[in-house]
């Protein structure tokens, strides 16, 4: 989650914006006057445009990003009310809009059904770097950086923030950041391993980076490169024995899609392949 201050959405643009460019639709968190910032509307928005985005034909690749100068802040504490009364705590408790929003976005963006990027501009703090560690490639700009700013409101990390972090860091500096609450830097969140790559330069140059990465996934494999994001996860709480089992049962599955034969028709012809995405 993490949060910040109350920030109310203009009128004249949507919170989510969803473009297509051939095969890769690009989602822009849009609510740059709040950092970003996670209300319920935005919540439902980027629901939409998951779904548009999957909906359309030919795209196999999605792209989300911020505008702005800040990919996602978290969650904006306008959605919680601390007006002084006896029900304060009931009123400005975070878990409901924790099952009810932030949750339901990580889950949506774990099972979109294509590869996803997250194209990290600025910061990206609480929810915000959970949201960009639950997508399959993260890429972030020089200036970018992500905090665990949890600590700092009396909180504790969320939207899959305690998992990924862990997952992707290891528990000494999982734990360091989350109780801390301090900046990592692009160039450092690279070289631990939260992200994939650092694009130097100005914002348009990471979108460009991140653009051609996007249109190389686009025309691959798209249902083998989703089976083994799934693979992976599950490898974290499989034994070896259960791994192999799914890796045979997954791979048998594999070999009854078109992209297998066209792969391997192409590598025996020595031409390059034809990816379907089916």
């Amino acid at each position: 989650m993490s949060a910040t201050p109350n920030a109310h959405p203009t009128t004249e643009q949507p919170s989510v914006l969803c473009h297509i460019d051939n095969a890769v639709a690009v989602i822009t968190l849009n609510r740059p006057q709040a950092l970003n910032s996670f209300n319920r509307q935005m919540h439902a928005d980027l629901w939409a445009a998951l779904d548009t985005a999957a909906a359309a034909p030919g795209v196999r690749c999605t792209v989300i990003t911020g505008a702005g100068r800040g990919f996602c802040a978290g969650a904006d504490l306008s959605d919680f009310d601390f007006t002084p009364g006896p029900d304060m705590v009931q009123r400005a408790d975070p878990g409901p809009v924790i099952d009810q929003c932030f949750n339901p976005t990580v889950r949506k963006l774990q099972a979109h059904p294509m590869p996803t990027i997250a194209a990290v501009n600025g910061v990206a703090a609480g929810a915000g770097a959970s949201f960009a560690m639950a997508c399959d490639m993260v890429f972030a700009s020089s200036s970018a950086s992500f905090i665990q700013a949890f600590s700092k409101i009396g909180l504790v990390p969320d939207a899959g923030g305690s998992w990924l972090l862990t997952q992707r860091l290891g528990l000494a500096r999982a734990m360091g950041l989350a109780m801390t609450g301090d900046k990592l830097g692009a160039s450092q969140a690279k070289e631990w391993g939260l992200i994939w790559d650092v694009v130097p330069g100005e914002p348009a140059a990471l979108m460009e980076a991140v653009m051609a990465q996007a249109h190389k996934l686009a025309v691959m494999p798209t249902k083998a490169l989703v089976a083994t994001r799934a693979l992976l996860r599950a490898s974290v709480t499989n034994t070896l024995e259960a791994q192999l089992d799914l890796e045979r049962d997954t791979q048998s599955a594999m070999g009854h899609t078109h992209d297998y034969m066209e792969g391997v028709q192409a590598f025996l012809d020595k031409r390059a392949p034809n990816f379907l995405g089916q």
